[in-house]
């Protein structure tokens, strides 16, 4: 499994402080000074990409919508479908399907 490469102290902290945040509020102010503006565009552009492919929108559509390149649209349908299920499971705590 890719995690157990990447697992440790340092990113269970940085885990258990997003964990720790209350409010929206909470979150911008975190990681505006955790990340850079582009780093936090290009997590949410992924989030997003990943939300759309699961409402089976195309490649075309999903460039056109949020800029994103092919590339971008490639890695995350991989992860979707061969990763280990966290946008899925962030996706659907966020809005369940009806």
């Amino acid at each position: 499994m890719q995690l157990d490469k990447i697992r440790g102290r340092e990113l269970e902290q940085l885990f258990e402080a997003i964990l720790a945040l209350d409010t929206m509020e909470d979150c911008y102010l975190f990681f505006d000074d955790l990340c850079t503006v582009n780093e936090m565009k290009s997590m949410a552009q992924r989030l997003e990409v990943a939300r759309m492919l699961r409402e089976k929108q195309t490649y075309s559509q999903i460039e056109e919508e949020t800029g994103a390149s092919t590339a971008t649209i490639s890695r995350v349908k991989r992860c979707l479908n061969y990763g280990n299920g966290g946008y899925f499971a962030a996706l659907e705590r966020m809005n369940p399907k009806k």
